[in-house]
């Protein structure tokens, strides 16, 4: 949601008007297969939050038919926040595919705000996040090195589980003082990697984004991801709600647990 610097949190903030919180479209939960129209149609629509057990069919080509990629496949359930509303017109593809990264200084316009206290929930489906050495799981969001100093940074908590059932959190810690910053969390550092730029979104060297180990929560695979924002901010104002870019497996695994 910030283009350039602080004009792309001018944009965020005032997508939704006054500040209140927008009417929100409802959209269908569908998978990466479907990508050339999906959620588009505001008027076809399953309720806001409804899970989709893993593994129910539904409309759109099952993700299967595409080639192996190590992002996220398929929106399994959503709960907009206040303030939500940035990249609504563009979901659920927005959050598919590779990072669209702007780098140190800038953040990408290439996302979903999830708004505040907003969730989801996403899907490997070919290609699924396993412990293996160091980080695991890359986040990324649209976070941008501020002039002056300091992180302009939109915070969510990670969670992740195997079966969409038993979930496992990542410790995502608020500041202790208005002048901290929160740790653990996603949303805290800038996106390196972009299609047409060369960095490996799955480098967590280079990539930028927030890398998780799933040896931290215990887990020895996932399946889902949930995000959900933290309600909070790096810059002290109203929040548009954390802004999901894309999700990235570092460490993976067939769903039949061969090597890709």
């Amino acid at each position: 949601m910030r283009p350039l610097l602080a004009l792309g949190a001018l944009l965020v903030l005032c997508s939704c008007g006054d500040g209140g919180s927008m009417p929100l479209p409802q959209y269908d939960i569908v998978d990466g297969g479907s990508r050339a129209d999906a959620g588009t149609d505001a008027g076809a629509s399953d309720d806001a939050g409804t899970q989709v057990d893993a593994g129910t069919e539904d409309a759109g080509t099952d993700a299967g038919v595409r080639p192996v990629d190590p992002f996220a496949d398929r929106v399994t359930d959503y709960a907009f926040g206040d303030f939500a509303g940035f990249g609504q017109d563009r979901f659920p593809d927005v959050v598919f595919g590779p990072p669209v990264g702007a780098g140190q200084n800038a953040g990408s316009l290439d996302v979903l705000s999830l708004g505040r206290g907003g969730s989801i929930t996403l899907e490997f489906t070919d290609l699924l996040a396993v412990d293996g050495p160091g980080v695991d799981l890359l986040v990324f969001e649209n976070p941008f090195q501020k002039y002056g100093g300091g992180i302009f940074a939109e915070p969510a908590r990670v969670s992740v589980s195997d079966d969409g059932s038993t979930w496992h959190d990542f410790p995502c810690t608020p500041p202790v003082s208005k002048e901290g910053s929160y740790t653990g969390c996603a949303g805290l550092h800038p996106v390196l990697s972009a299609p047409d730029n060369g960095i490996s979104p799955l480098d967590p060297a280079v990539a930028g984004g927030d890398g998780f180990d799933l040896a931290d929560v215990g887990l020895v695979r996932a399946r889902f991801v949930r995000l959900t924002d933290m309600g909070g901010n790096s810059y002290g104002g109203t929040s548009g709600g954390f802004d999901l870019d894309a999700l990235a497996v570092v460490n993976g695994q067939l769903p039949d647990g061969g090597t890709p």
